[in-house]
């Protein structure tokens, strides 16, 4: 097999074990307890004394509710789910069949949320979610499933706010330049459902949360804005964050009525004792099958985080410093003075993007031991970002993928007797979604060869990146085939890279 087709393989394994069905049938079982049936959740037993219902949110959860609901069967009494637009039709065209509920489900459906903004059709689900929450008692047990895109499908403005008036101050404060954080916390306090609320609205029931992270270091807090997860924010934040804006003074009549009725906002930790919060799936939990694969294929394999983040230049100069570092270690030319350059670069490059819990010292120690002569593969995980400046089509992995190519040709070319020269390279970056960017990739695969073919052709692979392009790039060779194509995947843990080095025959 070709480094491509190995990692290709190592991604859909990933992309595989975070499938909605097997993730939920390996986390939740129904068994028949003492007297009345349990709910099992990775060993927590919850006995279903009454009844059991269900709600979701998010991009990935139409498929965790098909499967929820085959776990559940009979003792499943009502559902409701809010999901993107248009995906039943999507997973119907992909062939996804097992991702939709059966004929005669109990589970409502309700769409909305289109490109990925709050709309009436959001929050008539976000209501029928509310009524039901509201309406559980004691006896029940509520089973929530949220994944990433949850927050704008739960829309949910404490009245007499409207989501328009809402949308219209978060959009200000964007406009302004605050964080996505800042934008969070100002969500939170003026939502019924969100920083809490639905745990808050099903008390007395039983809420046991499943969730699927799409968030670097799964905060459960931030994961669709945390409706399950106490709030560690109160409205005195808000209003600083509004101050901090100048916007204290434009705010709708309908926004200050909550806010100077609600003094505070942050419940005590104890009301939150009956609720269970269960991450299920993750970028973690995909990295660490592509390595159990990786393994398999005999590729000597480290994980390198699953926090990448930061612009997406930046994060390929870092790949390719460590490919050369690798390249240098298969040449038994590790412990030379041009191997420390790059350590050292290596260092600056990591202190320069904070990526959460890298510890790049005990990485480098790792990559030290893992001996001359054995295939590399290298894994991360994590959301880079990408500074628009042209009109062309592409995506953030696609990007990546395209500037390690080319910062390798380069790096190959200014090094007489390239350690890189003797080594077989693929690097690989794509959106575990199947979505990478407007296009039907997920990302792409690259080498130092693929650009050289480039060159050799007359393409300026520059002016494909400056014109955020690279989809078109890709397209031109082959009929495509250095484009990732999965179609949707139905599930979201952000994205996967994968870097797998042999040495050459030559070498």
């Amino acid at each position: 097999m070709s480094l491509r087709e190995h990692a290709l393989s190592l991604f859909r394994s990933a992309v595989a074990t975070i499938q909605p069905a097997p993730m939920l049938k390996r986390a939740v079982k129904l068994t028949q307890g003492d007297g009345c049936p349990q709910l099992l959740v990775k060993g927590r037993a919850f006995p279903v004394k009454r009844d059991l219902y269900l709600v979701g949110f998010g991009k990935a959860v139409l498929g965790m509710a098909a499967a929820a609901e085959e776990i559940l069967g009979d003792h499943l009494v009502q559902g409701i789910i809010n999901v993107p637009l248009g995906i039943q039709e999507s997973l119907q065209r992909a062939g996804m069949q097992e991702m939709l509920l059966k004929p005669h489900s109990k589970v409502q459906v309700i769409e909305g949320a289109k490109n990925n903004l709050p709309d009436p059709e959001a929050l008539k689900g976000a209501v029928a979610i509310q009524e039901l929450a509201e309406g559980l008692t004691a006896d029940d047990l509520l089973l929530v499933l949220i994944s990433g895109g949850g927050s704008a499908l739960l829309p949910s403005p404490i009245p007499p706010i409207l989501l328009k008036e809402k949308e219209k101050l978060t959009k200000m404060l964007a406009s302004q330049g605050a964080a996505i954080q800042e934008l969070n916390i100002v969500r939170k306090t003026l939502s019924l459902l969100k920083g809490g609320g639905l745990a808050r609205l099903a008390h007395p029931a039983q809420v046991v949360s499943l969730i699927l992270s799409d968030v670097i270091g799964d905060p459960l807090d931030i994961i669709a804005s945390g409706p399950t997860v106490a709030s560690s924010h109160s409205v005195q934040d808000c209003l600083q964050i509004l101050a901090k804006y100048n916007l204290l003074h434009n705010l709708p009549k309908s926004v200050e009525t909550v806010l100077s009725s609600s003094p505070t906002k942050t419940a005590a930790p104890e009301d939150y004792s009956h609720v269970c919060n269960v991450i299920i799936g993750s970028n973690t939990l995909a990295l660490d099958e592509a390595k159990r694969q990786a393994e398999g294929l005999g590729y000597a394999t480290l994980i390198l985080s699953t926090a990448i983040c930061g612009e997406v230049s930046r994060v390929a100069t870092l790949y390719c410093q460590l490919v050369r570092l690798v390249c240098l270690g298969l040449a038994s030319l590790g412990e030379g003075s041009l191997a420390e350059e790059v350590r050292g670069n290596l260092l600056q490059l990591v202190a320069e993007l904070e990526i959460p819990g890298l510890n790049l010292d005990k990485f480098l120690q790792a990559l030290q031991g893992l001996g001359p002569k054995r295939p590399v593969c290298i894994l991360a995980g994590g959301e880079t970002t990408v500074q628009l400046q042209g009109t062309g089509k592409g995506g953030r992995n696609q990007e990546l993928a395209l500037r390690v190519g080319l910062g390798l040709h380069r790096a190959q070319a200014m090094e007489t007797g390239s350690s890189l020269g003797r080594c077989e390279i693929i690097f690989l970056s794509g959106g575990t979604d199947g979505q990478d960017g407007p296009t039907e990739a997920a990302g792409a695969f690259c080498s130092p060869e693929l650009v050289e073919e480039a060159l050799q052709e007359g393409l300026d692979v520059e002016a494909f990146l400056s014109n955020n392009d690279s989809y078109t790039f890709f397209s031109q060779f082959q009929g495509g085939h250095h484009l990732l194509v999965t179609g949707l995947t139905g599930t979201n843990v952000m994205d996967i890279q994968a870097i797998l080095i042999r040495a050459t025959e030559r070498s």
